[in-house]
């Protein structure tokens, strides 16, 4: 068994994170407030509304810098504060005026890559990289043994994960496919292994890349995945501290 050390959502996708103490899952939903809105590039064939592949929008793979953002999320209000070290502080209604962001983010944006055109809500589901309701769960473990690859520490954040769980073996999440996870009072069928992509090489405090973690995932572990998605098949409150146990 193991234990919670932390719970992330980012509201819009690629664009800001923000830790959480506590939440309420709901059987067949995406982490609360994850991913609910994504920015659509000039070349994207979506409006939003429903789920569509992550090469519709402006991500951090091509746009590293996004990888500094902070989020807030009022969920009184609806509305998302975000932070970067080289931007304003931006607080909006995501719902209404995606312009701002638009335009907020534009000065961090390479000239080169299709520019940010729209925020687009995710419709019922969140706007994960699965095409079904994904969770991220990751451990500290199997981070830890990257960092020892790199030989420095690292964020966890950079992975951009939901769920992180103590107590496990390295890798030892790739054996939980197929099985479900207790976590508090919710359970999680885990599906599949997450391949990752550039924005795992960028410092979350900068917004550089710094990091060769692909090529560590590569070369000394024979693979680039990390994580696992799973889907919650069991509505219930998670937090903080919870023990998580493999069923």
């Amino acid at each position: 068994m193991g234990t919670v050390s932390a719970l992330w959502r980012h509201p819009i996708k690629a664009h800001g994170r923000e830790s959480v103490g506590h939440i309420s899952l709901v059987e067949g939903h995406t982490f609360p407030w994850d991913r609910r809105y994504a920015v659509a590039h000039e070349n994207a064939k979506t409006d939003g509304g429903e789920w569509a592949r992550c090469v519709n929008f402006s991500r951090a793979a091509k746009a590293p810098e996004l990888q500094a953002i902070t989020a807030k999320v009022d969920e009184a209000t609806g509305k998302i504060t975000l932070q970067h070290p080289d931007l304003w502080e931006l607080t909006f209604d995501p719902a209404t005026q995606g312009d701002k962001l638009i335009e907020w983010v534009r000065p961090i944006m390479p000239k080169d890559r299709a520019a940010s055109a729209k925020l687009v809500p995710a419709g019922e589901y969140g706007m994960t990289d699965s095409p079904f309701p994904s969770i991220a769960i990751h451990t500290t473990a199997s981070h830890r043994a990257i960092e020892g690859r790199l030989g420095r520490t690292l964020s966890t954040e950079r992975w951009r994960g939901n769920i992180w769980l103590d107590g496990f073996a390295p890798w030892e999440e790739f054996d939980w496919i197929g099985k479900t996870l207790r976590i508090g009072d919710a359970e999680i069928e885990v599906r599949e292994r997450i391949t990752r992509c550039l924005a795992t090489t960028v410092n979350t405090d900068t917004g550089k890349r710094d990091a060769d973690t692909l090529g560590v995932l590569n070369e000394a572990f024979g693979h680039q995945d990390f994580g696992v998605y799973g889907v919650v098949t069991k509505s219930g409150d998670m937090s903080v501290g919870n023990t998580a146990e493999v069923l």
